[in-house]
């Protein structure tokens, strides 16, 4: 058997383990576009319209069709320009145009279907990898039944970055250091948070090297410590992770003429920014000025407090620091920015390593037990998703 027969095998015996958890995904997001529809439908509106051509999804396709450089200028004197979006998933969106039928929005829309399949076999690959089969099944399945997953199937971008995210982190765990930094490289170009996926690929390689020299000193000079070019290969990955959102950035500051820190100006336009959670903790202070109020401030509060709970959980069960590193990164950007305070949920969806502990724990249970609490979140998530998107929606 030939190096590419047995990668072939490889392969095929992984998608045949990650099948009954990719099934499991999709059933949930068919699930939840169907009562997406009828919701819709009821009040007169178009979920597919909701889907492709709402909020965010309308500055990409914007991008793809007419490229960069497209800017509203509001009466307050923000300036929303549509360099602030990252540009891999408009160019995805260009070529699904270009080599086929479809519209931007109805590439795009592809483009996270498909995005979203192969994000949650990453994650199964992951969970798998660190635990076992039955683990990565529900970290899938868990993901699949987040309150905020039918974002997963909008033309957004969270589903391609947590793709890329997912199966670069596998890759540095399963040592393929080129392949990690290649797809750090376009999680860079997806969002600006791909810079937790560069910081995951360096923090291990750092740690490996010293792992390395420990080794080495410890057996003398006889036998390398590692595979030879296994060291070349852990560089070449760490200069390849960063060039994505680095390029990008670069360039719209070259662009704007403001330099190097230009795209933080952009960002300013749209009120996003970095302020260590201080906006976000007056967000939620104010909600315990009035009553109910006080119920969504208390709300707020236990979710933050559950996301460090199950952050701690990730911690004390010795997640690989890879992931740690990424989820520590995604988790902190999402709620200490001064971004818009309802984006915060799907800002959290690419941090899939904080659902290993909880996959752990329904992974325990018996089956028919885990079964019923999983489409029974299933059934509350697909009519959240519903009246969410026909509501405020996600901006």
């Amino acid at each position: 058997m030939t190096d590419l027969d047995t990668r072939a095998a490889e392969r095929w015996g992984a998608l045949r383990r990650a099948a009954p958890a990719l099934l499991g995904y999709t059933a949930v997001r068919a699930l939840g576009l169907l009562v997406l529809a009828l919701w819709s439908a009821a009040r007169g509106r178009s979920a597919y319209t909701l889907l492709t051509a709402r909020w965010d999804s309308l500055w990409y396709t914007g991008v793809a069709e007419l490229g960069y450089g497209y800017e509203v200028r509001l009466p307050d004197g923000d300036v929303h320009s549509n360099l602030a979006f990252f540009p891999l998933l408009p160019w995805l969106e260009r070529l699904g145009a270009a080599v086929g039928p479809l519209s931007y929005a109805d590439a795009g829309f592809v483009v996270s279907l498909l995005a979203s399949l192969a994000a949650a076999w990453g994650i199964f690959a992951v969970a798998e990898h660190v635990y076992d089969r039955r683990v990565g099944l529900c970290a899938v399945l868990l993901w699949a039944v987040l309150p905020v997953g039918v974002v997963q199937s909008m033309a957004y971008s969270e589903s391609l970055f947590t793709a890329l995210a997912a199966w670069s982190l596998y890759a540095v765990l399963t040592g393929r250091w080129v392949t990690a930094g290649a797809l750090a490289a376009l999680a860079g170009l997806t969002r600006p948070v791909g810079l937790a996926v560069t910081a995951a690929v360096w923090a291990a390689a750092v740690v490996a090297f010293a792992r390395d020299r420990s080794r080495a000193g410890a057996e003398g000079a006889h036998g390398p410590p590692y595979a030879p070019g296994e060291g070349a290969r852990r560089v070449l990955g760490m200069l390849l992770a960063p060039l994505g959102a680095a390029g990008y950035v670069l360039w719209v500051g070259h662009r704007t003429g403001d330099g190097p820190l230009g795209y933080l100006d952009v960002q300013a336009g749209w009120r996003n920014g970095f302020d260590g959670g201080a906006a976000f903790a007056r967000f939620v202070a104010e909600k315990f000025t009035s009553f109910p109020a006080a119920l969504a401030g208390a709300a707020l509060v236990v979710g933050v407090a559950l996301l460090v709970r199950l952050y701690v959980a990730g911690v004390r069960q010795r997640q690989p620091l890879a992931l740690l590193v990424y989820t520590g990164i995604v988790v902190l950007l999402a709620l200490c920015a001064s971004s818009y305070f309802g984006s915060k949920p799907r800002l959290l969806l690419p941090a899939f390593p904080l659902l290993l502990p909880l996959a752990r724990a329904l992974a325990r249970a018996r089956t028919s037990r885990a079964a019923a609490v999983v489409c029974g979140v299933a059934v509350a998530a697909a009519v959240y998703g519903a009246f969410w998107l026909n509501g405020s929606g996600p901006p």
